[in-house]
């Protein structure tokens, strides 16, 4: 695929381009926590976006080439408007954006990318897009940009150019990860502590529903409304609250009354996965892979019950899983209702638990199950050539 993208962009500009890599994520445990100010779990995976760019001879204007979509967008490299279809477009143009908000002027160029981060399975695509366009930029022009400052940038472009108020979890993960590691992630303070994840005679198996419901945006912003209807009403009794990050269930139970609708469910599940992650991080110290494993189906049943950002697919497939022997934990992961779930599964039994998962979703739902097996990669990085 790297070859691909350097030959695709000769073919098409006649020079030798600066090339660089992206990585999809995945977050073990602590999900819809992190734009609550919490604690998260992620780590890049070896599955990437790539990026090949250069120079233009026309200084005012810039193209962006899809190698999936076949498409190419030209626009006006000092400002760079958002557009309808191509969607992809924007997670881009928004970046450049954030470069000329910045105070950094960008001169013309061409930039030509492919990948194989699945989209809609909850990988992280976009933060790839936008990390690794991102750090392309900062390397071509020479801006001296810090990796933390491209993270937000990135974040910037997805809130305003594509309307996703995400957190900061996904694009931190792309771009600042370490290679055969996962960290912790404090989302307020943005400290963070890489740790060696030691599988053992496990590997990590995601199963994809290939399904993405149509409800994924509008109920991703509407959970954060909610949570920020929490935080309103908490404050009314403890002030001192800024997040659900500073609140305990103790404060929930004395706010009770307050609550309308389904918040109290929104904020239990929040203010519990946090503990989640902090307890699940002590049970990798100390090598206990059963005891993640469990917080893992804990977690998904706060995400399907309480917060209720699952669908009909990822419950099967994590109640098909509970079933299978060989399997210490599996969740839903990512936004929700559609893309992966992320199991722990014994490497000796991969192919049974993939046909027997496999074959029940197809006889349940009457179209195929996908799967990717993940090794753990480092973050955004230059891809370094010898051509001679």
């Amino acid at each position: 695929m790297k070859e691909n993208v350097r030959r695709k962009f000769i073919a098409t500009h006649h020079s030798e381009p600066l090339m660089v890599r992206s990585p999809g994520r995945i977050n073990l445990i602590g999900e819809h926590t992190d734009y609550n100010d919490g604690f998260v779990m992620p780590a890049a995976i070896d599955r990437e976006m790539i990026f090949a760019i250069g120079l233009s001879k026309n200084a005012g204007k810039a193209t962006l080439y899809s190698v999936k979509h076949d498409e190419t967008i030209t626009f006006d490299v000092a400002n760079p408007i958002k557009i309808e279809p191509p969607i992809w477009a924007n997670y881009m143009l928004g970046v450049v954006r954030g470069f000329i908000n910045k105070g950094h002027r960008l001169t013309g160029f061409h930039c030509v990318m492919d990948g194989d981060v699945p989209t809609g399975a909850g990988l992280s695509s976009s933060a790839a897009l936008e990390c690794g366009f991102a750090f392309s930029l900062n390397e071509l022009f020479h801006l001296g940009v810090p990796k933390l400052e491209m993270v937000r940038m990135a974040q910037w472009s997805e809130h305003n150019y594509v309307g996703v108020m995400c957190g900061i979890m996904d694009q931190f993960a792309s771009m600042m990860s370490e290679s055969g590691k996962a960290f912790v992630l404090d989302c307020r303070s943005l400290s963070y502590e890489h740790f060696s994840l030691e599988l053992g005679n496990y590997s990590l198996v995601l199963c994809d529903t290939l399904v993405k419901h149509s409800l994924a945006g509008s109920e991703y912003n509407t959970r954060r409304i909610e949570c920020e209807e929490g935080v309103r009403i908490i404050q009314n009794r403890y002030p001192e609250v800024k997040s659900l990050r500073d609140v305990n269930i103790e404060m929930l139970n004395t706010c009770k009354p307050e609550f309308r609708g389904r918040t109290l469910d929104r904020c239990r599940y929040v203010v519990e996965e946090n503990q989640r992650v902090i307890q699940a991080a002590q049970d990798l110290a100390a090598g206990d892979l059963k005891a993640f494993g469990k917080k893992m189906y804990l977690s998904h049943e706060g995400l399907s019950r309480q917060y209720e950002v699952s669908c009909e697919e990822l419950d099967f497939l994590v109640e098909k899983a509970k079933e299978f022997d060989g399997v210490l934990g599996s969740r839903m992961m990512g936004g929700g209702f559609g893309g992966c779930t992320i199991n722990i599964v014994k490497k000796a039994g991969i192919d049974a638990f993939i046909g027997t998962l496999g074959n029940a979703y197809t006889s349940r739902f009457g179209r195929p199950m996908d799967h990717y097996i993940v090794s753990l990669s480092s973050g955004t990085s230059l891809i370094h050539q010898d051509h001679t």
